[in-house]
């Protein structure tokens, strides 16, 4: 399949006929963020009939750092190049659709990017996803946690019925483990260990500009699985910890500013309450 790119100039919604068949829908700010953050989702719905898997993109991938034999690759060649890894990682995944929206960076990050919400209110209303799976409110890359925001606010435009069952805030640029088991979701991605390493390695541009994301992706879900419960075996092999964002979709009054603070106050308690439950009144 190819990536269907630029959905909102004057391309008809026949164009996108797969989009209508998604059950796990993710939306990420760059090429092989999916890959790192979703595969859950990809995994749900690999070579199912009943379970189709979407993907959207939302920058054209122009900024990203480039070193060794990509050093002296333009900003619109690489446009191109990062396309193309993300059109072979959505054959490779098995994807029903991937859709390439092509935005650059600079405009994601402002929240009044009316653009950007229009296009995934049309995305949303053709899909009608079950699960989405976005970057996390506590992302570090400020352009994924604008994309986080800009899902929220495309999805707060639909009505109740056409709303998924669960939004995900899903690992990139920080893991999850911090969170309170209550605010935690444990995504099992133990299986199919191959189709992990060859989705991730699709994007050669990434690796060979200076990031190893293959054995650091590996090894966060290796490192989730193991470090989950310190009192039991391990009850899968590899691990994916997303934040449960569906409150914010189910309330749009809630701030997600006031979620997550929240969220960094459960935080505090427990690690409070654990120190509590050994020290007692003792001084330091």
């Amino acid at each position: 399949m190819a990536c269907e790119k630029n959905l909102s100039h004057g391309v008809g919604d026949s164009s996108f006929e797969n989009i209508r068949k998604t059950t796990h829908f993710a939306i990420s700010a760059h090429q092989d963020d999916i890959e790192i953050m979703a595969f859950h989702g990809i995994l749900a719905c690999y070579q199912q009939e009943h379970c189709r898997f979407g993907a959207c993109v939302v920058t054209d991938g122009r900024g990203t750092p480039r070193a060794g034999e990509f050093a002296d690759v333009s900003d619109d060649e690489m446009v191109e190049i990062r396309a193309a890894e993300q059109t072979k990682a959505a054959e490779i995944g098995d994807y029903a659709n991937c859709v390439l929206l092509g935005h650059r960076s600079s405009d994601v990050r402002q929240l009044d990017f009316e653009p950007l919400t229009s296009e995934l209110v049309r995305l949303l209303n053709l899909a009608q996803p079950k699960v989405i799976y976005t970057h996390n409110l506590a992302d570090k890359h400020k352009t994924h946690l604008a994309v986080g925001l800009h899902v929220i606010k495309a999805i707060r435009r639909l009505p109740r019925k056409l709303r998924p069952d669960k939004l995900y805030g899903c690992e990139v640029w920080r893991s999850l483990d911090f969170l309170p088991d209550t605010h935690k979701v444990l995504l099992d991605v133990s299986a199919r260990p191959e189709l992990q390493s060859a989705l991730i390695n699709t994007f050669r541009s990434q690796i060979a500009g200076g990031k190893n994301y293959e054995q650091a992706v590996i090894g966060r879900r290796l490192a989730n699985a193991t470090f989950q419960d310190p009192y039991a075996p391990d009850a899968h092999s590899r691990l994916s910890i997303a934040m449960d964002m569906t409150p914010l979709i189910l309330d749009d009054q809630l701030c997600p500013r006031a979620f997550m603070q929240e969220i960094l106050r459960a935080t505090r308690d427990e690690i409070d309450g654990n120190l509590a439950s050994i020290m007692g009144d003792l001084p330091v």
